[in-house]
């Protein structure tokens, strides 16, 4: 293995890359939609490409590379891997979806009734549609590849 800048290991560097490149891709793609630049999703969860999955599949792929595609530690990284995509686009997609459902009511007790339930909404963004999974995924396999040509 070729040694790394992350605690010498070259395969957390590709992680490391991965993650910061999805995540400076959320400002980019932010600004076009929102016509203004916003760092803060440079730090948000949810939103297009998904950094969880660019990071995971990032992961799979360099370690599949480093120690053949038919490794032991090549086969749990892509079921880490899947665990991680299904549940950004499962699990926590549907807490999101929850959290705008509850933030809505919330709301409503409050004109209605008057009563502050919470200070401050739910977070709503939390996980991926399948679109952003596989978008991340596609960044997080090409990452690794530009690593190793």
């Amino acid at each position: 293995m070729i040694n790394g800048i992350i605690l010498n290991n070259r395969i957390l560097d590709i992680v490391a890359v991965s993650l910061i490149t999805a995540q400076t891709l959320k400002v980019v793609i932010a600004l076009f939609k929102e016509k203004r630049l916003n760092f803060r999703r440079f730090l948000d969860t949810g939103n297009m490409p998904s950094s969880h999955t660019s990071s995971v599949v990032s992961l799979a792929m360099a370690i599949g590379m480093e120690t053949g595609f038919s490794s032991i530690i090549f086969a749990l990284s892509v079921v880490f891997a899947i665990v991680v995509m299904y549940d950004a686009t499962g699990v926590r997609r549907a807490a999101g979806k929850q959290a705008e459902v509850l933030n809505k009511i919330v709301l409503n007790i409050r004109k209605k009734e008057g009563h502050v339930i919470i200070e401050e909404n739910l977070k709503e963004l939390l996980g991926h549609t399948p679109m952003e999974v596989f978008w991340g995924a596609l960044l997080g396999i090409v990452i690794a590849l530009l690593f190793y040509i």
